[in-house]
């Protein structure tokens, strides 16, 4: 019987059993897909990352995302988690700075990863630039599916829209945190605006009290109800902003916070360069803190 380890993190949270859990396995180069996938399912989390030897010996790790449905190009707790993961094994004590590359489906992810006073943060820099997708977003079909009034859906200059960078999300900008904890997708209205929109995935948000925005983000169709943090769509996100007109030429930092309404509560602190032509860097940080650690048994016949 054949056995990997592997280590469970929680993500974009200083504090243990808040933010988003994440599973990290190492020693993967030998899995198959299916095996992968097999191993994901067990886990249930909303994404289970998966380590191997780098293609390239000058990067860290090659790596592989899967939700308990499907393997995704690129996300951003688990690229969080899992170079916090490495650095800490690497650094196991006093404060720190280093740098690694992780090889993602969706291309190189540059991350830093500090310690400093017994709190590690990591940084990553987003591997693809996000644009716009393909799809429509029927305005009394959006609120439908989220069980709310037309009169909830949006903000200032803040719209519907549809953004891609790896992943794609339908991006719902809601009138105040009172419709924020209200939505939930409605069925037979969810899965007929998913497919207008040809994503799996909803992030909505409202302007904050305590941050900038309040985010919350619904995948049902590919088996995550609801997530606690949704790295890559607050990456993505610095698209809907500038289509909003809310972001200025420079560099300009968010604060976001997810997963209060799950009793989950993650912050994640988004950063934006923007150039004369447009964006021309995303950054995502945030914390993570160990729970659990153990060993896997490899799925054999899959």
């Amino acid at each position: 019987m054949t056995m990997l380890d592997f280590h469970t993190l929680d993500v974009f949270t200083a504090q243990a059993y808040t933010g988003n859990p994440l599973a990290v396995v190492l020693g993967a180069g030998a899995l198959s897909v299916a095996q992968m996938q097999t191993i994901a399912r067990e886990f249930n989390l909303s994404e289970t990352i998966f380590v191997m030897p780098p293609a390239n010996p000058a990067h860290t790790a090659r790596v592989r995302i899967f939700f308990p449905t499907a393997e995704i190009p690129f996300a951003g707790h688990p690229t969080i988690g899992c170079a916090i993961l490495l650095a800490s094994q690497q650094h196991p004590e006093g404060d720190f700075t280093a740098d690694l590359v992780l090889e993602e489906e969706a291309g190189l992810v540059p991350v830093r990863v500090t310690r400093k006073s017994g709190r590690i943060e990591a940084e990553f820099t987003a591997p693809v630039l996000p644009f716009a997708a393909p799809g429509r977003t029927p305005l009394d079909l959006v609120g439908k599916a989220l069980d709310l009034a037309p009169d909830q859906i949006g903000f200032g200059n803040h719209a519907p829209g549809l953004w891609q960078g790896g992943p794609a999300f339908l991006y719902v900008p809601l009138r105040d945190l009172e419709a924020l904890a209200k939505a939930r997708p409605i069925e037979p209205h969810w899965s007929e605006l998913i497919d207008h929109a040809g994503v799996d995935s909803a992030w909505i948000y409202t302007p904050g009290q305590d941050c900038d925005f309040r985010a919350r983000m619904f995948s049902p169709n590919a088996g995550i109800p609801e997530d606690p943090a949704t790295g890559s769509a607050t990456a993505i996100f610095a698209a809907q902003l500038r289509a909003a007109r809310d972001l200025r030429q420079g560099v300009q930092s968010f604060h976001i916070r997810q997963g209060v309404e799950m009793g989950r509560a993650s912050d994640l602190a988004l950063t934006v360069d923007l150039g004369p032509e447009g964006l021309t860097a995303i950054r995502i940080r945030g914390a993570a803190v160990p729970i659990s650690e153990g060993r896997i048994r490899v799925p054999e016949g899959v």
